[in-house]
This record gives C-alpha cells, sequence and structure tokens, in this order.
C-alpha cells in the first residue's frame, strides 16, 4: 500500500496510527501542503477534491480517512479498532465522529486560510477561532469520558479503538494552537497513556520524514 499525506495532517496522523496499530507495512509520498502540493495537478489526479490522505491499493485508490478507516477495519480485522456488538460500535463512532466531523473539519487548513486571507483576520482571532471549537468539542468528549467507569486508559475499554485514532491527533493540533487543556484531564490522561505506546509514537508528526 502507498500512503500520500502530510506529516502534520490531523486525517494523515489518524491513518498512520491505524496503520501502525494493526501492523500494516506501507509506503508514505509525503503531499507538502505547506507548499500547495495538494492542489498541483499530480495530485489532483488521484483525489480531484485535494485532500489528503489518499490511500493507494492493490484493488485502487481510496480517499476520506472515515472510509479508509473501514475499510481497514473490514479488510484487515487482526488489531480490531472497533468493539464486538452493534451497539459498542456505535459508541465508539459517535466518539470518534464527535472528533472527525464537529471539531476537525472547521479548523483544518483551508478553513484558516479562508479566516486570514479572504476575511482578513490576525493570527490572534485565528487561534481564537481554533480554541472556540477544540475547546467546545473537547468540553463535551470530556464529560462523556469522564462518565464511562468501564473504560480503561483508552476512549472506550481497554483497547485503542477508532475513537483513539481521532483524539490523538486532535490533541496534538489542540497543543500546536495553544489551546488550555487543563479542563480536560481525562482526554489528557488518554493522550498521555497512548503516546507510550509505539504505534502512536511512530506516527507522531514529528517522527514523519516530511516533518519541517
Amino acid at each position: 500500500m502507498k500512503m500520500y499525506g502530510f506529516f502534520r495532517s490531523g486525517t494523515s496522523h489518524r491513518l498512520r496510527i491505524a496503520l501502525n496499530l494493526k501492523g500494516l507495512s506501507y509506503e508514505q509520498v509525503s503531499v507538502s501542503l505547506a507548499k500547495n502540493q495538494h492542489h498541483e495537478d499530480v495530485f489532483k489526479a488521484l483525489n480531484p477534491q485535494g485532500f489528503v490522505p489518499v490511500l493507494e491499493t492493490e484493488q485502487g485508490v481510496l480517499t476520506q480517512s472515515p472510509a479508509i478507516l473501514e475499510w481497514l477495519e473490514e479488510v484487515y480485522p487482526e488489531t480490531a479498532l472497533l468493539p464486538e456488538g452493534a451497539f459498542e460500535k456505535a459508541r465508539v463512532r459517535a466518539l470518534a465522529a464527535l472528533v472527525g466531523c464537529d471539531i476537525h473539519p472547521i479548523n483544518n487548513k483551508r478553513v484558516l486560510e479562508y479566516l486570514r486571507k479572504n476575511l482578513q483576520q490576525d493570527e490572534t482571532h485565528v487561534l481564537a477561532w481554533c480554541a472556540e471549537w477544540i475547546s467546545k468539542g473537547f468540553a463535551a468528549l470530556e464529560t462523556i469520558l469522564a462518565k464511562d467507569t468501564t473504560r480503561e486508559n483508552f476512549c472506550y475499554g481497554n483497547t485503542a479503538t477508532l475513537a483513539d485514532v481521532y483524539l490523538i491527533p486532535q490533541v496534538y493540533s489542540a497543543k500546536r494552537f495553544n489551546v488550555d487543556l487543563s479542563a480536560y484531564p481525562t482526554i489528557v490522561s488518554i493522550y498521555e497513556h497512548c503516546m507510550q505506546l509505539p504505534a502512536f509514537q511512530q506516527a507522531d508528526p514529528a517522527q514523519q520524514s516530511d516533518a519541517i
């Protein structure tokens, strides 16, 4: 498999974690968002949206990290990232969606560029925007996680799931945007625990060959 991504992309980060947790080997191809390589024709031939990550498989090209992650779960079920049971799966998917649908999309590169260029917002206001939506999402997630007395060290249960795959890159992003995380001790605890594991360490943006 060949993965096209960018070291600091949250969606690329989550896919690296999942691939590592499943013990899958893959070739990484850097698509620099900083240099706008995602807008170039050669990449748009793979993904007309110009988004990373893209996963090139023997069957063809896959785009959109949620779809790729679900495909990995079906095709490579070892080291499952979803629990057994329809209700349990739905709970984990809901935790992942809280991050993947309600926090990450409104803080990604194209939104922040629009704030800077089209709305002429300075960096103070851009960071305030990021903090607003990350904090609102994390406040809800913290409440959900803290109430779950059955979980151990992770977002759900006692092993890493899709929820952790989504959460850890978002915490990395929050740190990058200088968001105060002191109000979210459960989230911080999960992050610190996950970052002790090789799969998460090796997926960290700073460990990637295209890190700048």
